[in-house]
């Protein structure tokens, strides 16, 4: 399997990086990055690219892939609808679009949150935006699930790149078992992540189309 992840420096895309990386299924990793990674593996190949509204530059290096952890985001918090939304929408659907092109069998897994809207009603503007995302990308021509993501506790080296969240992070991290026993319904890790989105993009899964934290612990432990 070759896998392509967009995000591999935040959190989550740190746990789908090093989740493909250990997965002896996996071939081959291609990271789209605006800056190198830090990281070095015999699987891994970076691709460092600015405008991801357009892959035309980069479009021949997308062949022959397999699978797509889209997991690129950034917090909605004081930033405009239009901000919030070239990133959590034009980003991903040009990615998508782009990928459709160059690898049309290729799964598409996108990190979405608890509470996304498809209806687009919701009060909150993020849950309108990444409702909108999901509800286009599972219009176009290919195989796509949408992680609906709750509480995830970063584990391997993970660390968010939203102040805020680090600081959530590091006040809650000795609670950080309890809580995972406590409520496994809704809490998961980053490693756990990746290894649900191999499981998902692996020929013949059944997973739903949209996943929500039980349902992304129960392929986690499958793909173990």
């Amino acid at each position: 399997m070759r896998v392509i992840v967009f995000g591999a420096s935040g959190m989550i895309g740190h746990g789908a990086l090093y989740a493909s990386l250990r997965d002896a299924a996996v071939t081959e990793v291609v990271a789209v990055v605006r800056a190198p990674l830090d990281v070095a593996h015999p699987k891994l190949r970076q691709i460092v690219h600015a405008d991801f509204t357009d892959f035309t530059a980069i479009q021949d290096e997308l062949t022959g892939l397999d699978a797509c952890f889209y997991c690129l985001g950034v917090s909605a918090v004081g930033r405009s609808e239009a901000e919030y939304t070239r990133v959590t929408y034009d980003y991903v659907l040009a990615a998508a679009r782009a990928l459709i092109a160059a690898s049309p069998n290729l799964t598409f897994v996108y990190v979405s949150g608890e509470g996304t809207d498809p209806t687009g009603r919701s009060r909150q503007m993020w849950a309108r935006v990444k409702g909108r995302t999901e509800n286009d990308l599972q219009a176009l021509p290919m195989t796509s699930y949408m992680f609906r993501l709750g509480f995830v506790q970063p584990v391997d080296g993970a660390v968010s790149r939203t102040p805020l969240y680090r600081r959530i992070y590091r006040a809650t991290a000795a609670l950080h078992p309890l809580l995972g026993r406590l409520f496994p319904r809704h809490i998961t890790t980053t490693d756990a992540v990746g290894r649900a989105m191999l499981a998902a993009a692996r020929p013949g899964s059944n997973a739903s189309a949209v996943l929500h934290t039980p349902d992304i612990n129960r392929l986690a432990i499958a793909r173990r």
